[in-house]
């Protein structure tokens, strides 16, 4: 269930109430008469179940309570009562295959912002990264995988193609732009010192890494490992399954091909730095294309759901 906290204008409190009321998937109505002040008017809420969600905030919007009034919208971890359980009955479809449009821009569009947090983790991840590479440490990798924050601007490029969101596009492209560049060339300054440090040496660079030379060898399988990733991380925004994205981000080798292009340039082996670079694109390109086509697929059948039901 979701609770829907609304401050709507006191004229339009009854049709607002009205909606609410017709609306199979909601319950819990309550309506606090000039209970706001900024903006003024009357505090409405109610729980509706999630599968209802999406359609009941567009009709929300389209009275202009985002313009004239305020639209929250929390989770409800728990919620005993035989109405809300009568209202997720009512409600067509099955909430887990359910997508909150509007709560899934929000989420992106935070998490695709260039900001200096994001700025210091992907660093961070890609440093670390660049240690599990020369060390041929499976455990380090993974470690970079899940530090790495790009999957949010990402995710934000698939949910902007979906939405003809040019706003939220050109945030994530920008951080995409800016973020890994960044963090590469600081890397590229780390390598260096670790060298001056005799840490990192040509010695391991060059020696058989097993664990890791998938890392600059792309080949089908990394398409196809960004194809699957992609779809997973689309299920998991949509579903809000934090654990699932924990799984794709383990799985794609974005952080680590960016980690290694800088420590290969930093000792001069352009055959491992153009081949990380060609295994970052894949997966950029891949998870971008089955990100997009699940989100696509999700709406075609997810519509086709609401106008049968």
């Amino acid at each position: 269930m979701l609770h829907l906290r609304l401050i709507v204008p006191s004229a339009r409190t009854e049709e607002v109430c009205a909606l609410l009321e017709e609306r199979a998937g909601t319950a819990h109505l309550v309506v606090l008469p000039g209970a706001a002040r900024t903006p003024p008017g009357d505090v409405v809420t109610c729980d509706v179940a999630r599968e209802a969600a999406d359609e009941l905030l567009d009709d929300l919007r389209g009275l202009g309570l985002d313009e004239h009034g305020s639209i929250s919208v929390d989770s409800v971890d728990l919620s005993l009562s035989r109405q809300a359980e009568q209202a997720k009955d009512e409600a067509p479809g099955e909430g887990a295959d359910a997508v909150v449009w509007e709560s899934l821009v929000e989420e992106t569009h935070e998490e695709s912002t260039l900001t200096a947090t994001f700025l210091a983790f992907l660093t961070v991840a890609t440093m670390l990264a660049a240690c599990g590479v020369v060390l041929d440490s499976a455990i380090l990798i993974v470690g970079a995988m899940v530090v790495g924050p790009e999957f949010g601007p990402v995710a934000g490029l698939c949910v902007a193609l979906v939405r003809r969101r040019a706003d939220l596009a050109w945030r994530s492209v920008l951080a995409l732009l800016v973020g890994f560049p960044v963090a590469m060339l600081l890397t590229v300054a780390f390598s260096w010192l670790m060298g001056g440090l005799d840490l990192f040496t040509d010695a391991r660079v060059h020696a058989d890494r097993p664990n890791t030379s998938f890392i600059w060898d792309p080949d089908p399988f990394s398409f196809v490992v960004a194809l699957l990733a992609g779809v997973a991380g689309m299920l998991s925004l949509t579903s809000s399954k934090s654990g699932a994205l924990v799984g794709v981000a383990i799985s794609v080798t974005t952080v680590p091909a960016a980690a290694n292009a800088a420590v290969a340039l930093t000792l001069g082996d352009h055959r491992q730095m153009w081949g990380s670079s060609l295994q970052l694109a894949v997966n950029l390109a891949g998870i971008v294309i089955a990100g997009t086509l699940t989100l696509l697929v999700q709406r075609f059948f997810w519509t086709r759901r609401r106008v049968h039901a």
